[in-house]
This record gives C-alpha cells, sequence and structure tokens, in this order.
C-alpha cells in the first residue's frame, strides 16, 4: 500500500510555525526572573519535539509521513486564512527547492522517536499539549525554505547517518 505525500508548504504555514515558536519563547521568558543556563532546560522538550517535528516531515510516506503532510496542509490553511483575511497578504508557496529525504536508518530513528514520544506524552496524566504544538511547529518550519527551514536541512543528514550507523547499514 502506498500513501502519497504532497509537502508543499505556504508561508501561511511558516506563519504558524513561527507563532507556535514565538508563543513558547514568549511564555518562557515571561516564566522565568533568571534567564541562566538552567532556565534554558525548561525549553528542551520544546526543541526535542520540534526537532522530531522537522525530521518526520522529511519521512518519504507512510502513516506518520502522511500524517505529517496533513498536518502541514492544515497549518498551511489556516495560516493562508489568517494572512488574507486578517490581514489582506499574500499566501506564495515557500518551500525548499531540494528537499532531503531520510535513509532507511533515519527512518528508523522516526520510528524510535516517535516510540519515545509517546512514552512522553504518556508519561505524565492528561495529554502533553505543549509537546504536541511543538511537533506541529516543527513540521510547519521543517521544509521553509527561509531560515526557519535550515534545522531541517541540517538535520536531515545527521538523523540518516546516525540512523545508518545504528542499526548497521554503514
Amino acid at each position: 500500500m502506498t500513501i502519497t505525500t504532497y509537502n508543499v508548504l505556504s508561508l501561511g504555514g511558516v506563519t504558524v510555525g513561527l507563532s507556535i515558536l514565538g508563543w513558547t519563547l514568549t511564555r518562557w521568558w515571561g516564566s522565568h526572573k533568571k534567564k541562566n543556563l538552567r532556565a534554558l532546560r525548561d525549553l528542551l522538550p520544546f526543541l526535542a519535539c520540534c526537532a522530531y517535528g522537522m525530521i518526520l516531515i522529511l519521512s518519504a510516506g507512510g502513516l506518520l509521513g502522511a500524517g505529517a503532510d496533513w498536518t502541514m496542509w492544515g497549518t498551511s490553511e489556516i495560516g493562508n486564512a489568517a494572512l488574507a483575511y486578517g490581514v489582506g497578504g499574500g499566501t506564495p508557496t515557500v518551500t525548499r527547492g531540494s528537499n532531503l529525504v531520510l535513509s532507511d536508518g533515519g527512518h528508523a530513528v522516526v520510528i524510535i522517536a516517535t516510540v519515545c514520544l509517546i512514552a512522553a506524552w504518556s508519561l505524565r496524566r492528561g495529554f502533553r499539549w505543549d509537546l504536541f504544538a511543538a511537533v506541529v511547529c516543527g513540521i510547519s518550519l521543517g521544509l521553509s525554505s527561509g531560515v526557519a527551514g535550515v534545522a531541517g536541512y541540517v538535520l536531515s543528514p545527521v538523523v540518516s547517518g546516525a540512523g545508518d550507523a545504528v542499526v548497521g547499514l554503514l
């Protein structure tokens, strides 16, 4: 069974991703009186889940790749509506010209990271919406052609190389 993904990102999707990032950083900044390295520890779960979203959108297909593609489509549509009807702006496509895909070892890392994320979500009572928002942020920014998408471009070879080395594909 083949599940097709399209992976087309609009300015609206990047706007939603950057809005989630801005919301999180603003809430973090306002909740810490002392801005030191120990305070940065509170951002690590958000950044890890954001990186997971970025490597998830680089998945070539399957159920996880399709879910990420649908999430990116949803954020693009919500952001497009906000830009068009909220401020009268345009919504061009901003997908990176050369998409990197993960290797087989990289896909293994995505599955392992998914299991770890499910464990983190079920660690406390209730669903962790903050982690979900971070994953959506990563999905929305992972294919961006601008500065916002640099992390997704850098993560792909790192994750693929690490996954290949761990599972013995090198």
